[in-house]
């Protein structure tokens, strides 16, 4: 783990605290709002998502890539959220048995991962038949000029910003993976960089097994969902 990593994680949540303020923490409300049952979020970062679950979460398992990140997820967690469990894993290799959870969550993760098509396979795998995909994430810009900007600018962000890729077109990847849109609302990440600022949240289904995940397949190493009282 770099220096950086650890100064990203030490500074992440003031550096997101305006734009929470501003409306990203509304989303966070409306959208997990549907989160219900066996709960899977990835990326959990330092655990900004905790205080909007509600009474029908039965189980929340959280996983985080990044050791500085993780730890303070785990202190977050022990303050508010006793019952969640936390631990290392990155999204494309998810340690769980298929069809483990009926909702999973992902906030601004999809920009940063290393794989994209590879961990929403992984995403497809964990989810029940009908379960649920909650994302909220900052894409590429339907406007030419401000794309090519994030072309230009990406060298930079992702170096600044710990590998966040904000030129992404995230929505055809979870199309392409298996899940159908079901949800969709688009809106700016306000008191951001322009080039960052446009922002999707919504929800995806999972379909029945197609192509995209046909080589998944259950490890006997994977995780049961873990269960609390």
């Amino acid at each position: 783990m770099s220096i950086w990593g650890h100064i990203f994680a030490a500074m992440y949540d003031r550096m997101l605290g305006k734009t929470e303020r501003a409306g990203l923490g509304d989303h966070r409300r409306a959208l997990l709002a549907a989160a219900n049952g066996d709960v899977l979020e990835i990326g959990g970062g330092t655990g900004a998502n905790l205080e909007y679950y509600g009474g029908g979460v039965r189980t929340l398992t959280i996983v985080e890539p990044e050791k500085p990140m993780l730890r303070r997820l785990q202190r977050h967690i022990e303050r508010s959220a006793p019952q969640a469990k936390a631990l290392r894993a990155p999204a494309e290799d998810l340690p769980f048995n298929d069809a483990s959870f009926d909702v999973v969550v992902s906030t601004l993760v999809l920009c940063t991962v290393d794989d994209v098509p590879r961990a929403l396979r992984e995403l497809h795998r964990v989810l029940r038949p009908g379960g649920k995909l909650l994302f909220i994430e900052h894409v590429r810009s339907d406007d030419p000029a401000l794309a090519r900007t994030q072309d230009r600018m990406l060298p930079i962000n992702v170096r600044i910003a710990h590998g966040c890729h904000p030129n992404r077109r995230t929505l055809d990847s979870i199309r392409d993976a298996g899940f159908e849109i079901t949800s969709l609302e688009h809106d700016t990440l306000k008191h951001t960089p322009k080039f960052i600022q446009p922002l999707i949240f919504g929800v995806a289904t999972r379909q029945a097994e197609t192509a995209a995940t046909g080589t998944s397949e259950t490890s006997s190493e994977r995780l049961e969902t873990p269960t609390f009282s």
